[in-house]
């Protein structure tokens, strides 16, 4: 007998399904769901008035809605518009914006009764509405007349509350209403009366729902005679009636991604059942009492359940693609039963990178069960289709059956072409050889809960830890103490990663050593083989799929990256798009042709580009080997050589990544942080002339500028500086080096550029003490100027006074008159003629000295001059001359003659010194400004004494 024959002697197993609550939300009682096709929202419409918004991914409330005083019956999304359109029992539809949570469209009286349902057209701006009225109505929402809400026809033909309205997705120009007068009537858009009605239900019919796909005419009803009846439209007779509901049927349809029809009842209970055999799989009751409302989509493997008690949203098995693609760019997955096979081979030149391509699939046949996963065997020949607690191996060419059976996992040797194993209970696997059992491992552990495929066979265990067998005699090899769940062996077999749900950990494997002990014997039962495993390195992601590539592994982590790992040296290739909850929406399926190719959870497919010489290359470098680098970069084209040399640099050698970049901005990095500082002035010379001014640009002479100071090359580091403008630096620079001239010059640039603060600080440290009023007046810093001017500038006291009084004027009058100044308040500026004194010296000395100033070498000897208090060494020589004036005008009154040739020698000595201490001052230029104080206030003290002589002459 043939082995199709066979197969459809067997009794179907049931479809194994795991079913993950994602949200359960208490509120009042719900009578609508609804599921955003794009979102991870579920829209819930409430009997008290409200329409929520929930996020089931995180379980919260994202918006809520204050609608109606009455109850909400129902709600939907109109996805395309960001809008949802309600119905309740006030008798209004009304459309809100979900996104500014604005009201849109709002109409009166829609109904002469309580509205039941609506439902959105697929494609139109249409929506049709039901109600307890009798009728059905289809509304335009964009409609330019009647406030964009206009009805456009009406359908009359039902005795009883018309509970739905459901359009067919094989020809949305028709739709089917269901009716509390037991029938379900098809209707066309642009007819008011009904095409035909099927009767067969004994109560009335709450609820409806079309087939998904065209291949089978079929509808979906449920009532209060607690069936759930499958028609034939075509035909208009009973296909099924599905029992087991205690109570009215409020709710049915028919899963748009899976094989299933879940229908929900006021008995509490939601029926799951296989659409293929109309076999009740499960029953859920989550005990939130009545389930009113169920909702899907296409777009996800998601049920959403209205109960009265609140909202609960499941996930139903895994959203992963079925998907397998063989070494030759040939991909098969699974949709639904339906087997589609395509070929990458030449699409990833014709799109950019992370762009869908553009698959043209054809189909290979139907699949006789529900595929769960799907898997190409080590040489593509053969593909594998588990689900339902059974396999079938087809030829993957033509889809013909090359042999089945029942299995809890199944999975293919990493080696041979026919090899697979087959894990029959939790206590025993088989394994076939050639498509002919070969042997039986019992697991040494309690429950063997999962199986893996690859160079050896991955046995599950229930104690958290995975154990390894051989394929060929059955041996046990090792138990390693991880809870993986997924294994990844290399194609040469050398190298294993356990992908566990924190991390994953890559480990060598050695199969001369296994074979070897194997052949002699040298093994243990309990221990397995000694040294078959080294633990090389831990990746601390989490791994979603992989592929090894080489000893390179390709992998997509939860968070959506698409990164690579070279000897624990992690790379990321490209950030990948992901779900609202942040979780990657792509699955990896293999590496063809310098192409790394993934598909997301709606079977699109995108391709990266990751060159095999590249990996060889890093791998090379890992293992320490340079020479087989060297020569692995000769065929790595020059666009790859950046790639290459941040890969170095990550791995610290960055010398040799200098030589190897191409990229300008990362090779002057790289000078940089070597000290390379000729390297990276030299690069600054390839800058376009339009790009010199930019800010990339400034800051990397300021970078070359800050590396030279370190190198003490002070020419290169003041060039840099004055190219990228950099005063402040450029200020400690010449401040440090003594280099009065460059500050001169640093003032003046400081000022035009509008850098006040350094170009005071360059004006003050060059003696330019008028400059400094000045840039102070001019920034309106009037305070600081008057008391600069105090300090350093006494002749101009009075005129900055006047300055800020005009300014403080403005603000407060009081203020300004309590300002003092010279000129009207002497007794509150002591010593201030002395200050004028003072400044003159000042300002002389500077002009004696100017462009000269202090070499820093006299520093030591200089320094005790800065501290001098000029005005008060001025005072005390004068009060040393007054206390001698006495004594002479004693002498005087003896001899007046001799008193005014003493006077005349006075003042004859007084010129000459003044002249000798000029003469002294022009030839010294070391003299400073204590010095020069002190010979003033001796000339001061002889012009005070000729002074006293002379009037005591006069008496």
């Amino acid at each position: 007998q043939s082995a199709e024959h066979l197969r459809h002697d067997k009794p179907t197993m049931p479809v194994r399904l795991d079913i993950k609550k994602k949200l359960s939300a208490t509120s009042e009682r719900v009578k609508s769901v609804d599921i955003h096709p794009n979102e991870t929202w579920a829209l819930s419409a409430l009997y008290s008035g409200n329409v929520m918004i929930w996020d089931y991914e995180s379980g919260t409330c994202v918006k809520s809605f204050e609608v109606s005083e009455l109850p909400v019956r129902c709600a939907k999304f109109i996805a395309r518009k960001h809008w949802f359109v309600s119905a309740s029992d006030d008798m209004r539809l009304r459309i809100y914006n979900y996104n500014t949570m604005e009201k849109v469209r709002e109409i009166e009286q829609a109904h002469a009764d309580y509205i039941r349902c609506v439902e959105v057209h697929p494609t139109l701006p249409y929506f049709v509405s039901s109600s307890d009225d009798m009728t059905v109505k289809l509304w335009n929402y964009d409609s330019p007349g009647g406030g964009g809400l206009e009805c456009i026809q009406y359908y009359e033909g039902h005795t009883h509350y018309v509970m739905q309205a459901k359009f067919n997705p094989k020809d949305t120009n028709t739709f089917a209403s269901a009716s509390l007068d037991r029938t379900i009537k098809v209707w066309g858009l642009n007819s008011p009366t009904p095409h035909y009605t099927l009767e067969g239900h004994e109560r009335g019919v709450n609820c409806i729902d079309y087939y998904p796909s065209g291949d089978k005419p079929y509808i979906l009803s449920g009532a209060d005679d607690r069936t759930v009846k499958v028609w034939d439209y075509q035909t208009k007779s009973v296909v099924h009636t599905l029992d087991g509901h205690t109570h009215n049927v409020c709710a049915v349809l028919f899963h748009p991604k899976l094989p299933m029809i879940a229908s929900a009842s006021e008995d509490g209970t939601v029926r799951i059942w296989q659409s293929t055999t109309y076999r009740a799989e499960t029953t859920l009751n989550y005990g939130m009492e009545r389930a009113w409302a169920l909702a899907a989509t296409a777009s996800a493997n998601k049920l959403a359940i209205g109960y009265d008690e609140g909202t609960v949203v499941i996930e139903l098995g895994s959203d992963e693609p079925v998907a397998s693609m063989d070494g030759s760019g040939k991909i098969v997955w699974a949709k639904n039963n339906e087997i589609q096979t395509t070929n990458v081979r030449g699409l990833a030149a014709d799109v950019g990178e992370g762009e869908r391509l553009p698959l043209i699939p054809r189909d290979l046949g139907t699949c006789e069960l529900y595929p769960q996963s799907l898997k190409h065997n080590c040489n593509g020949r053969f593909v594998s289709v588990c689900g339902d607690g059974e396999f079938i191996i087809y030829t993957a060419q033509a889809l013909r059956n090359k042999a089945f059976g029942s299995a809890l996992d199944f999975v293919w040797s990493g080696s041979e072409t026919g090899d697979y194993a087959i894990r029959e209970s939790i206590s025993r696997i088989k394994v076939f050889r050639n498509f002919k059992e070969s042997k039986t491992i019992k697991p040494a552990t309690a429950s063997a809960e999962g199986l893996f495929g690859g160079q050896l066979i991955g046995v599950k265990g229930s104690d958290d830890a995975v154990l390894f067998y051989d394929w060929e005699s059955g041996v046990f090899v090792k138990k390693i103490d991880v809870c993986p769940t997924e294994v990844y062996w290399s194609d040469a077999g050398n190298l294993v990663l356990l992908a566990c749900k924190d991390g994953a950990y890559v480990l060598s494997y050695d199969p001369a050593t296994t074979a070897q002990a194997i052949h002699q014997g040298a093994y243990s039962q309990e221990e397995g083989i000694e040294n078959a495993f080294d633990l090389l390195y831990e990746i601390p992601d989490t791994i979603t799929s992989g592929r090894w590539v080489g000893d390179c592994f390709l992998y997509c982590t939860q968070k959506g990256r698409l990164n690579y790992s070279v000897g624990g040296k992690i790379q990321t290739l490209v950030h990948l798009d992901t779900s609202s909850s942040g979780a990657t929406q792509h699955t990896i399926l293999g590496y063809y042709r310098e192409n790394v190719y993934l598909m997301d959870k709606s079977l699109n497919v995108v391709c990266y580009a990751v060159m095999l010489a590249v990996l060889q290359y890093q791998t090379a470098v890992m293992r320490g080997d340079f020479d087989a680098a060297n020569e692995l970069l000769q065929e790595i084209p020059e666009s790859e050589y950046t790639t290459v040399a941040r890969f170095l640099e990550s791995q610290g050698f960055k010398e040799e990544a200098l030589t190897v970049t191409t990229d300008v901005d990362h090779k002057f990095d790289l000078a940089i942080e070597l000290n390379q500082v000729d390297v990276a002035h030299a690069l600054m010379a390839e800058i376009p002339e339009e790009d010199l001014e930019t800010t990339d640009t400034m800051a990397k002479w300021k970078k070359i500028s800050d590396t030279a100071l370190k190198s003490n090359d002070f020419d290169l580091c003041e060039a840099a500086a004055l190219a990228s403008d950099d005063y402040s630096g450029l200020l400690l620079m010449y401040s440090a080096t003594g280099n009065l001239e460059g500050m001169e010059a640093l003032a003046h640039k400081a000022e035009a550029g509008g850098m006040t603060n350094v170009a005071f600080v360059s004006f003050l440290l060059t003696g330019q003490v008028e400059k400094c009023a000045d840039l102070l007046i001019s920034t309106k810093r009037l305070p600081e100027a008057a008391f600069f001017a105090r300090t350093f500038l006494p002749s101009r006291v009075q005129d900055i006074v006047t300055l800020w009084k005009e300014d403080l004027t403005k603000i407060s009058t009081s203020a300004a008159q309590a300002l003092a100044a010279p000129l009207e308040n002497k007794d509150h500026f002591p010593d201030f003629d002395i200050a004028l004194q003072v400044e003159k010296m000042f300002l002389a000395q500077r002009d004696v000295s100017s462009g000269a100033g202090i070499p820093a070498a006299d520093y030591l000897t200089a320094k005790d001059d800065l501290d001098l208090n000029l005005i008060e060494l001025i005072k005390a020589r004068a009060a040393a001359v007054e206390e001698s004036v006495p004594e002479v005008l004693v002498q005087e009154e003896k001899a007046v003659d001799v008193q005014e040739q003493e006077q005349e020698v006075v003042n004859e000595a007084a010129v000459a010194d003044v002249a000798d201490v000029c003469e002294s001052a022009v030839e010294e230029e070391e003299d400073n400004s204590a010095q020069i104080a002190e010979l003033a206030a001796q000339e001061e003290a002889r012009r005070l004494q000729a002074e006293a002589q002379a009037q005591a002459q006069a008496q």
